[in-house]
Formats: C-alpha cells, sequence, structure tokens
C-alpha cells in the first residue's frame, strides 16, 4: 500500500467538520462454510445495501474521541465509546497507515441498530474512514481504503462498497453485481441483540448433532443473482436463503414467530438478516412494503419496524 504525501484538511464544512453516510446490509444470500483453521468461516454470500444509514461526523480534536447517539446509544448494552468500537479502530489504523495524528472528535448518529445482522458496526467504520481521510487529507484511494476495511472486519469492505455485491472468503472479497431495479424490504428489528460470534458457534454446534447442514455452497448465490439482474420480486423471494437463520432461531425461538407473521402479513418471503436477530421481508413493490409494515408495526412481533429499499451506494461524504 502507498500514501500519497498528507495535503491539508479537504472536504471540511464552514464548522470544521466532516460528514459521512454508509448503509446497513441484507445478505439476500449466506452459505457458510465449515470452520477455517484461522478460526473463520468461509462463506459465500450476495450483499445488498439498503437505505437505512448510519452517519458520522468528524472534527478535529485533542486525541481520539467517540460519542454515539441515536440506536444503541443506550440501554443496558450500549454502544462502546472507546477503543472497542470499530470507529476508533478505524481511526488508529488510517492514522498509522497515513503517518498523520490519530486526533479527531468522532460523532456517530445511529439508525441501523446494533448486533442485529445489519453490519452497523461495519457501516461506522467505513464512514470513519472515508470521513477522515477527507478531514486529515491523507489522500487514500478507494483501494487504500478498502484494504484496510477488509483489516477491520469481514463486512467493512461492503460497508464502502454498497450497491450489490457477491462476497467470498471471509465476506471481504467482493465482486459487484449489477441489479437492474430497486427492491422494497421491510426490517423487524427485535429487541436485544444476537451476539455474531455465538451464532456461528450454534451453527457449529448443530452441524456436529446433525441438525443442521455443512453450507458447501448452499443456498448457492446463482439463483438470487439471476433474480437481481431481471426480477421478478417472487423470484428473487423463492432463492432467499441463509445458513445462519437456523442457527440464530435456535439461540431466540421467538425468531421463528417473527418469520412466519412476516409472511402472514404479506411478504413475499423473510429471512434472518446475517446472524440476526433482524427479519428482512421482501415486498412486491414501495407500496406494498408500506402496507406491510403498518400491519408488522400494528402486532407488537417486533420492537420497531423499517421500510427501506436497495441497492443504495456505499459510504459517501454529504453535505
Amino acid at each position: 500500500m502507498s500514501w500519497s504525501s498528507p495535503g491539508g484538511p479537504g472536504h471540511t464544512r464552514g464548522d470544521g467538520t466532516v460528514t459521512a453516510h454508509a448503509p446497513a446490509k441484507v445478505n439476500v444470500s449466506l452459505a457458510v462454510g465449515p470452520l477455517r483453521p484461522d478460526g473463520f468461516h468461509g462463506l459465500q454470500t450476495v450483499y445488498l445495501a439498503v437505505s437505512l444509514l448510519d452517519t458520522v461526523t468528524v472534527r478535529r480534536g485533542e486525541g481520539l474521541s467517540v460519542t454515539v447517539t441515536g440506536e444503541g446509544a443506550g440501554g443496558p448494552d450500549p454502544v462502546p465509546t472507546d477503543r472497542r468500537n470499530l470507529v476508533w479502530q478505524a481511526a488508529e489504523l488510517l492514522a498509522e497507515q497515513a503517518g498523520v495524528a490519530a486526533e479527531a472528535a468522532i460523532a456517530v448518529d445511529k439508525a441501523i441498530p446494533a448486533a442485529a445482522g445489519l453490519a452497523g458496526g461495519s457501516a461506522d467504520a467505513a464512514a470513519a474512514l472515508v470521513a477522515l481521510d477527507a478531514l486529515w487529507g491523507t489522500r487514500a484511494t478507494r483501494g487504500d481504503l478498502t484494504a484496510l476495511a477488509a483489516r477491520l472486519g469481514s463486512d467493512v469492505p461492503f460497508g464502502l462498497a454498497g450497491g450489490v455485491a457477491l462476497g467470498s472468503g471471509r465476506g471481504e472479497q467482493l465482486t459487484p453485481v449489477l441489479a437492474r431495479r430497486q427492491w422494497h424490504w421491510v426490517l423487524g428489528v427485535a429487541e436485544g441483540g444476537l451476539s455474531t460470534p455465538a451464532v456461528y458457534a450454534e451453527l457449529d454446534r448443530l452441524r456436529a448433532a446433525g441438525r443442521a447442514p455443512e453450507g458447501e455452497g448452499t443456498p448457492s448465490p446463482e439463483p438470487v443473482l439471476a433474480a437481481l439482474r431481471s426480477g421478478p420480486p417472487r423470484a428473487l423471494a423463492a432463492a432467499l436463503g441463509n445458513d445462519l437463520q437456523a442457527a440464530a432461531v435456535s439461540l431466540r425461538p421467538a425468531l421463528r414467530r417473527a418469520l412466519r407473521a412476516a409472511t402472514d402479513a404479506g411478504a413475499l418471503a423473510s429471512l434472518v438478516s446475517g446472524s440476526g436477530p433482524t427479519v428482512a421481508a421482501l415486498a412486491q413493490d414501495e407500496d406494498a412494503a408500506v402496507r406491510l409494515a403498518a400491519v408488522l408495526a400494528g402486532e407488537g412481533v417486533f420492537r420497531t419496524v423499517r421500510v427501506v429499499h436497495g441497492p443504495v451506494p456505499g459510504a459517501r461524504l454529504v453535505g
């Protein structure tokens, strides 16, 4: 990785701040292979970036600080505001690679719930890389930022890329995918999160007990990719699949009812997003998504529901 000499602050507004958005993701197909020697599972997944966005605003500061507002800011298990936060790690990594001082006040305004299978923490890290690159004038290329993103976490590169992509390796190796239309979803957000490592460990346990199939390439991404290219929505609905769903349901049995409630309310199909516990329900179109969300909100199965669409771009400067 080569870096240009840092320039002056770029893209700062009159108040000296830089702001970036980054999107949540839904795994519309997720096949999980056996545990690898490096401690990760091999994945084959189709990512879709959706219009639920976190916002990261940075300004010059003494040392590093992170503040969090919005989803996950309070409660018994709040989003951390120290080095455990991927945003903090992103700042330190970018500063180290670019040869600049890791000094910034970073404010994260979260719309994406934490520990929900939507890659909210990864989205925050992606937005932080973009915003801090502009604030510090590090002149990183998109390739530079993507390489740093892969070091931060499996989903961070997709937080940068957005759109639709086929992910392999542990999810960080991306191939962009063409999607010719917008897809409309309702996200049903459960009360409380699920630990991603715990869900993977539960999948391993279920497989060892013969209660879940080995995920060697199944579900196949090909039907999903074909549906994304040409539709119709029912073709995509028939192709959705997630190897982690059985493990998420095992750890959170109420998800079985939530998935059924979404389809009973008119969703073309529903699945657990990533490691859960968010349920992603596919709708025929925008109007159908609004109607579906209204029904689900009234039934009280979820803590909250969100109408979203995708694909949308990855981490971008705003303002």
